[in-house]
């Protein structure tokens, strides 16, 4: 007989005695990787070829979520709305990423994660690739005329996080140094890239790097870094909150020993098996710490897989980082959004759950804003619901909507089982690219049932011309009243468009 985790029997008792108990706050880890597909752990791929024993026990002892999805199909943005808790498209960024060399994207007054669980009494720290933009010192001579000497400004320490340590693009994009909440820990002593002609794997754009940048060493790197972080603040008896955004399975892709050759297979699979190690040693460091019964971990990614793993090769060996889905990253396919989701929390999950509930990552913000008993506010988390229905066991949550968005801009909106594509191809890289389609004389727009049709190949957009404009209003509305939540309306950041060119609905 499977008990009821002391975070809701506590929480019903309360209800029934009428009397108000102080909260145990749990710590929380987000893990966020970086281009791993749903099909490349156990947990969401029977059918996986990758051996992932620490993340399918982390799935035994929590619950996967097979219907979650990024809020984009690339980094920055799902980055933005993971937290916000808002849709990345009513940012001002429309389409694309950020570099290493771009400025901050979010505001100092736009409400995070960091800032809600900062008001709760926590510790936040970011551990990790950041992309998400911060302002380097411009005064510099040469490779961009960065000065590293001078302060960084407008780091994640303006978002909510009391400290953080990373680099701030991807781990293929210049400069590569480290930061330590506003100071380069070792000035950049030279210029240091790989051509993906010299390695189709471990390929990274030329750029500065620092004397203590080690790019084969970055992903052991911070995994050290965040046991020593969880060690410390065990010790200080209050809630802590770590964000730990990994440059990994994403290019340059440089599996370390024991890990490396370890899959058989190629080093994208290597370094996913690298992965789902050092996950075993953060669980391993939670428990000496003395705190796992009340740490809650979520693992997920921040899009699909990438064309970068070679799905070729994989193939080869019967691994599919989709599994069966269409696309991948970039794409508004479901190969490029639809990834894993795990959560743990011993105190507050039943174990050996699956659940098929439709989830957004922007549902972190509201999940921990009632976890730690926050009021609601109108402007914050608008496009975020909380995940704790789907954690005590309820079939769904709140969100009877998901909105998608592409590389290039598109749209997609999802209700039920189905899901309208506002563009005639991928919408971005997978075949048929937009101009492609476009020439092929396609649909302006794909309408999908995902029930009877997983893999989105049966386009039912001009035999069911009534639910595409259904879903086209449903859209219109979210998009217009500034969130999908319930609440007043409120702006986005820019004038969002989402028709194809020159469609116009019947």
């Amino acid at each position: 007989m499977k008990l009821m985790p002391l975070f809701f029997c506590l929480s019903f008792s309360c209800l029934l005695s009428g009397v108000e108990q102080p909260p145990t706050h749990p710590n929380v880890i987000f893990v966020l990787a970086d281009d791993l597909g749903i099909g490349d752990v156990s947990p969401t791929n029977t059918d996986c070829k990758i051996k992932t024993p620490h993340l399918q026990k982390m799935a035994d002892e929590g619950i996967t979520f097979h219907d979650a999805h990024t809020s984009s199909s690339v980094c920055t943005p799902t980055r933005y709305g993971v937290l916000t808790g808002r849709y990345n498209w009513r940012s001002r960024l429309a389409r694309g990423v950020l570099s290493g060399n771009s400025n901050h994207l979010i505001p100092t007054n736009r409400a995070t994660v960091g800032h809600l669980l900062k008001r709760a009494g926590y510790h936040t720290q970011m551990i990790g690739k950041w992309h998400l933009g911060w302002d380097w010192d411009r005064s510099g001579e040469g490779w961009n005329n960065i000065n590293f000497e001078k302060p960084v400004k407008n780091g994640p320490d303006i978002n909510g996080f009391v400290n953080y340590y990373g680099h701030c693009g991807s781990l293929d994009m210049p400069p590569y140094v480290w930061v330590n909440t506003g100071k380069v820990t070792a000035l950049p002593d030279r210029k240091e890239g790989v051509s993906r002609k010299e390695d189709p794997y471990g390929w990274y754009r030329e750029g500065p790097i620092g004397p203590d940048f080690k790019i084969d060493e970055v992903l052991p790197h911070l995994f050290e870094k965040s046991v020593a972080y969880v060690k410390e603040r065990a010790k200080k008896k209050k809630p802590f909150f770590l964000y730990l955004p990994l440059p990994a399975p994403h290019t340059p892709i440089v599996p370390v020993p024991p890990y490396k050759d370890a899959s058989k297979m190629n080093p994208y699979a290597d370094f996913m098996m690298q992965v789902d190690g050092h996950m075993g040693e953060l669980f391993a460091a939670i428990k000496e710490a003395g705190v796992d019964e009340n740490t809650l971990v979520f693992f997920t990614s921040d899009n699909g897989c990438s064309n970068q793993a070679n799905f070729e090769k994989l193939a080869e060996f019967g691994h599919h980082p989709s599994a069966g889905f269409r696309g991948h990253k970039a794409d508004i396919y479901e190969g490029g959004h639809r990834v894993p989701l795990i959560v743990r929390w011993p105190k507050g999950i039943l174990a050996e759950q699956n659940t098929n509930a439709m989830v957004c990552l922007t549902d972190l913000y509201t999940t921990l804003e009632e976890i730690t008993g926050q009021k609601k506010r109108s402007d914050a988390g608008e496009d975020s619901f909380s995940l704790l229905p789907a954690f005590a066991g309820k079939t769904s949550t709140e969100r009877t909507t998901l909105i998608s968005h592409s590389i290039d801009g598109s749209f997609a909106i999802r209700q039920g089982n189905w899901k309208l594509c506002l563009s005639a191809g991928s919408a971005g890289w997978s075949a048929p690219r937009e101009a492609d389609a476009k020439k092929q004389g396609l649909p302006p727009m794909q309408l999908y049932n995902l029930k009877a049709d997983k893999a989105e190949q049966n386009n039912l957009f001009n035999q069911k011309k009534g639910k595409v404009n259904e879903l086209l209003e449903l859209l219109e509305k979210e998009v217009s009243s500034g969130r999908c939540t319930p609440g007043e309306s409120v702006p986005n950041d820019r004038k969002v468009s989402f028709l194809p060119n020159g469609y116009k609905p019947s």
